[in-house]
């Protein structure tokens, strides 16, 4: 089967509104299933299960004024602070989830600025390996001129910008790329969309001004990140200014877009920051900042705040629309798939059909979602929502399930 039939079989979605008290929907894969057009969202409500107090996003800091920022590449955009995710998060981070404190096998740069070019991030990551920036004291912004992808026959890739780093696309061009079913890359396996190589870890990194709009590799999305196959976490990192194509019907991902991971194990989102303050967020048709078809993710101690869905014309697509504008933040679709927020604030995103905030589909209603100890707030639908669940639309097992978090 090809890609992109996997992707259209997997991308029915029933955009139908829960009633007070349940959901009802028909077949996942009718095609006169639309999303209804009044938005549904209830008053303000407390998530049962709440005793712990909201959790507050933190306020973006400011740029250190020890060393002003400094840019090379093709195109001058400002370093953004390294300072991300969110500080009063409380969730317990797994080994598998943590930064790689490996020693660097590989550096960009040999200590100046100047050094750090495109080029050498390229190089760099098509080699493989722990990969280090020796770029100067100060903060640094490379502006990339072409797209860095990994090689399927690294086992790791890590990319560790030590809070100093700033990976641009210049808003031209997707920044990094792994796709283990990519033969340009290399194939080393038979069972490409299902194999535990490359691990790609990016940590302590900003990742700006990404561009995958008319960048259609499986399906599109992933203006900063487009990753199918092997593994992928993120953690300590920054996105911001990402975008994509700003319609279809299953498109998404304006910071990160994932498919088939390694026997169904998570994406990792450790201690990360996606937008932050307004005019920093995503833009995308679905999934302002996230986005997946048939993966799970699991997000800890992160914001994602400021991101919207776009598209018009849900999925299917309405008639006379090419579909897409739900997720604000998160853009979830498949089948045996969980998300799981904790420790996180999901605050101001807003999606222009359904779930400001979280748009999750199970098609075959064995996927769960779960809010533990987070704040989801200001997340508008202007379409449609599952009721007594701001700014969430959700088919899958149940209901989601809130414990210690506020939605509102």
């Amino acid at each position: 089967m090809t890609t992109t039939a996997r992707v259209r079989r997997l991308a029915w979605v029933v955009a139908a509104v829960a009633a007070v008290g349940g959901c009802s929907a028909g077949a996942s894969t009718g095609p006169d299933a639309t999303a209804p057009s009044a938005a549904t969202t209830p008053p303000t409500t407390t998530a049962p299960g709440t005793t712990a107090p909201a959790t507050t996003a933190p306020a973006v800091p400011a740029a250190a004024t020890s060393a002003a920022p400094t840019t090379t590449g093709a195109r001058s955009t400002p370093a953004v602070p390294s300072r991300a995710g969110n500080p009063a998060g409380r969730a317990v981070v797994p080994a598998a989830a943590r930064a790689v404190t490996k020693p660097k096998t590989r550096w960009v740069g040999t200590g100046t600025k100047a050094s750090c070019t495109s080029a050498a991030v390229v190089r760099a990551v098509a080699a493989g390996g722990v990969i280090g920036f020796r770029c100067g004291p100060a903060p640094v912004t490379i502006v990339l001129t072409a797209t860095a992808k990994v090689r399927n026959t690294s086992p790791l890739v890590v990319l560790d910008g030590g809070g100093l780093v700033t990976l641009s696309g210049g808003g031209r061009r997707r920044i990094l790329y792994m796709n283990t079913c990519d033969e340009k890359q290399v194939w080393t396996t038979s069972h490409c969309q299902d194999q535990a190589t490359p691990q790609l870890v990016v940590q302590n990194l900003t990742f700006a001004d990404g561009n995958a709009t008319g960048q259609h590799e499986e399906g599109g999305g992933g203006g900063a990140v487009l990753v199918r196959g092997g593994r992928f976490r993120v953690v300590s990192s920054r996105f911001v200014r990402n975008r994509c194509d700003g319609g279809g019907q299953d498109l998404g991902g304006a910071a990160l877009r994932v498919l088939d991971q390694y026997h169904g194990e998570p994406v990792y989102v450790v201690s990360s920051t996606f937008g932050g303050r307004a005019g920093q967020g995503g833009s995308c048709s679905n999934g302002g900042a996230l986005s997946s078809i048939g993966v799970s993710w699991t997000v800890l101690n992160s914001v994602l705040s400021y991101n919207s869905a776009v598209g018009r014309g849900a999925n299917p697509a309405r008639s006379g629309t090419v579909g897409g504008g739900s997720g604000g933040a998160i853009y979830n679709d498949g089948n045996a798939m969980t998300l799981r927020l904790e420790g996180t604030v999901v605050e101001h995103n807003s999606a222009r059909e359904g779930g400001g905030a979280v748009f999750f589909v199970s098609n075959d209603r064995t996927g769960t979602l779960r809010i533990t100890r987070s704040t989801l707030r200001s997340n508008p639908s202007r379409g449609f929502a599952t009721a007594g669940y701001p700014g969430i639309f959700f088919l899958g097992k149940g209901s989601p399930q809130v414990s210690g978090s506020t939605l509102r």
